[in-house]
């Protein structure tokens, strides 16, 4: 095995990558701005692709859009500057055909290099141009007149990008670290008496061939044995770590909301509704959990309209008859003013006291409000993020109800379920959200919760028809809304991002660009409607503006509200039964479908026309095609997690849980069974190995899975 001056280092992956030549101060900060700050960072940085530089292919051979390795004689130059500088270069290899290679950025150096007669080495894909297949900005080498460099034996890897530091000296640091790869039995942490380790390659092997793998290996599907091994071992250590986080929950002790339940008795005897089956299921869950000494942490999810809120506040009624108190928070401030009035209308005529505190409430309102949930005589407390902050201290809290838990961040989360240990216990927590959650993403993401799921809309409600029509159609649909509000219903205009602008965005301006559109489209309907009460909502107007226009609209006192995507959480408007979502074909799966929950809230017959600038890219189509459809949550969800991953779903960047660097959830289902056998075994025959795991997969993420 090769060495190098971090030779002594070798006994494992932690040594830094100072130790490595070529790492001074300044690209020791860049590699750990990306996550990279050991040896062992570095083997688990995988390529994201390869390129096959083990071969030449003659031009005549090439094939438009597949990458391949030249070796010609430059022909011709030709520098042009009719809209920006351009050189273009023609090469020939002796076959007959010629093909041209094309940069828009260069130096007057490097175009010198190109003189006829000159012997160049490139890769690149070939496009068709105008005179032929060329390629834009190929990777080249120019050859001495007798160099004959010999073809790599295996495949090139191309790494995700650094910022700062180029892709060579990534490869060249990369293969560094491969060179101070242990022995196999040394890397190892897996026994390979565990089930389903046998029949995978081990560890050091994975990692040579996915770094340098031969010519031909099979390794675009992610389903090559090497990736199986990897994303098998990266899968167990997130499940262990969610594992761990729950045996230490389990440790805890929580007050034991085993009461008799009056309380909630007379709650369903007064609502105006009856629970569902999927309801009465999911609270007897609930219920359980609550009586058990041990903090409860369970996930319920379910479509919007599907009646999560009854069963918080159920659950609230348990910590109440017991003297403790219950805190809901919401991400806004109007989930939070529609949890806090269905609240009110439940529990204060059984006598319970529910308080209001977010951001808005201030002055002796607020220092009142303080003061009652400090004493206890606020039982319910329902808020935005100000529930969270340091100023607010609880007289009993036993019941943390957090909606919608993916857009609070991390410390916020903490911070809200730290208010309770006062009297020696830490809060029970139930998590709700209305984004369902595949099962394969509940399996892996929440292993520290138990997920219950309401799968049953309250009866009245009426499925949504969903068509998608193309912008062509607009003037149609402006003269639809007309007819719907002349017949006393209402509408909902939703504007997303047009401006071709967006994807150069500064930080911050999505929102501003957002925010015009929909002024825009304000105005035309205006004009398009002189009859018809329109309002404005979008993310940049000041609370209180917000939420008076949103009221309105409640009350019937608006027939068209025009929004960007801020009322995706929102509140509940029954008598709302058409949606149209501009450049739907720009929005995910879940959003379109959270969006659609808007409508269909009453038993008026309800439409969602999904407006699509054409034409359509497969995957917008393949989208829209799915809200079409189907109205199931469940179903969407599992197809948005096929197209799109789990960090959309998850809200990555908020939860904290480190992205996969190898898994992917919706290839590696399969997989998932073998890592929960392989977890009871770890964690019941060999804890040390389990630590050692999580620690070479997510490392400092582990700390935020108890949020």
């Amino acid at each position: 095995m090769k060495t190098s001056r971090a030779a002594p280092a070798l006994a494992g992956g932690a040594t830094p990558l100072s130790a490595l030549r070529g790492v001074g101060a300044s690209v020791a900060e860049k590699l750990a701005a990306r996550g990279l700050c050991s040896v062992q960072d570095l083997w688990l940085h995988l390529p994201l692709r390869y390129e096959d530089r083990t071969r030449l292919t003659p031009i005549r051979e090439l094939q438009s859009g597949v990458p391949a390795q030249v070796e010609a004689t430059v022909e011709a130059v030709e520098r042009g500057f009719r809209y920006r500088p351009v050189l273009r270069v023609a090469v020939g290899d002796g076959s007959h055909a010629t093909l041209v290679l094309r940069f828009f950025h260069f130096r007057a150096a490097q175009a010198a290099q190109f003189r006829p007669g000159a012997r160049l080495r490139c890769f690149g894909t070939p496009r068709p141009g105008q005179h032929g297949l060329e390629i834009v900005h190929p990777s080249y080498r120019v050859l001495g007149d007798d160099e004959d460099p010999s073809l790599g034996d295996t495949l090139d890897p191309v790494y995700p990008a650094v910022e700062g530091v180029g892709p060579a000296t990534l490869r060249r640091l990369v293969g560094q670290a491969l060179d101070l790869l242990p022995e196999a039995a040394a890397l190892e942490l897996l026994p390979a008496s565990l089930p389903g380790i046998a029949g995978l390659p081990g560890l050091r092997d994975s990692l040579l061939l996915l770094h340098r793998p031969p010519p031909g290996a099979d390794l675009a599907a992610g389903t090559h044995p090497a990736q199986r091994r990897l994303a098998l071992e990266e899968l167990l250590a997130h499940h262990l770590s969610l594992r761990r986080q729950r045996l230490a929950q389990q440790a805890l002790h929580a007050c034991a909301l085993d009461g008799p339940g009056v309380l909630a008795r007379r709650l369903l005897k007064q609502l105006p509704f009856a629970l569902t089956g999927a309801q009465r299921r999911v609270f007897d869950q609930v219920r359980a959990d609550l009586a058990l000494p041990t903090p409860m942490q369970r996930l319920v999810q379910g479509d919007v309209g599907s009646g999560k809120t009854v069963v918080a506040a159920l659950a609230a009624t348990l910590a109440v008859e017991r003297g403790c108190q219950v805190a809901l928070a919401a991400p806004t401030e109007l989930l939070a003013e529609q949890h806090l009035a269905n609240l009110r209308a439940w529990l204060e005529p059984l006598g319970i006291r529910v308080a209001w505190l977010a951001g808005k409430v201030t002055g002796k309102a607020r220092a009142q409000a303080l003061a009652e949930v400090a004493s206890g005589e606020a039982q319910v407390v329902v808020g935005t993020h100000a529930l969270m902050q340091e100023g607010v201290a609880f007289h009993d809290l036993a019941l943390v109800v957090v909606d919608e838990q993916h857009r609070f961040g991390v410390q916020q989360r903490l911070a809200l379920r730290d208010k309770g240990p006062a009297h020696g216990h830490v809060p029970h927590q139930l998590v709700m959200t209305a984004t369902p959650i595949p099962r394969t993403l509940a399996m892996t993401a929440y292993a520290d919760l138990d997920v219950s799921a309401i799968d049953e809309l309250p009866p009245g409600r009426t499925p949504v028809t969903t068509v998608a029509v193309s912008a062509e159609r607009r003037p149609e649909l402006v003269e639809r809304i007309r007819a719907a509000c002349a017949e006393g219903r209402q509408a909902y205009w939703v504007c997303t991002l047009i401006e071709e602008a967006e994807d150069d965005a500064k930080p911050g301006q999505g929102m501003k660009l957002q925010a015009q559109a929909a002024e825009r489209t304000f105005e035309q309907l205006s004009q398009q409607l002189p009859g018809v009460r329109v309002g404005l909502v979008h993310g940049r107007m000041k609370a209180p503006e917000k939420q008076a226009t949103m009221r309105a609209f409640k009350e019937g006192a608006l027939d068209l509200l025009v929004a960007t995507t801020v009322i995706e959480v929102g509140v509940d408007v029954p008598n709302a039964s058409l949606m149209i979502v501009e450049n739907a074909e720009r929005l995910g799966l879940a959003q379109l479908h959270q969006l659609r929950g808007r409508v269909g809230r009453g038993a008026a017959a309800s439409s969602c026309v999904l407006l699509y600038q054409p034409p359509l890219s497969a995957l917008a189509r393949q989208r829209l095609d799915v809200l079409r459809q189907t109205n199931d949550g469940f179903v969407i969800a599992e197809k948005d997690l096929q197209l799109r991953g789990p960090g959309e779903l998850l809200g990555t960047r908020q939860t904290g849980l480190a992205a996969f660097r190898i898994a992917d959830l919706a290839r590696d289902a399969g997989l998932l069974p073998q890592v929960h056998e392989l977890a009871d075994r770890l964690l019941l025959d060999f804890p040390e190995v389990a630590d050692r795991v999580v620690a070479r997969w997510v490392g400092g993420a582990v700390r935020y899975a108890a949020a």
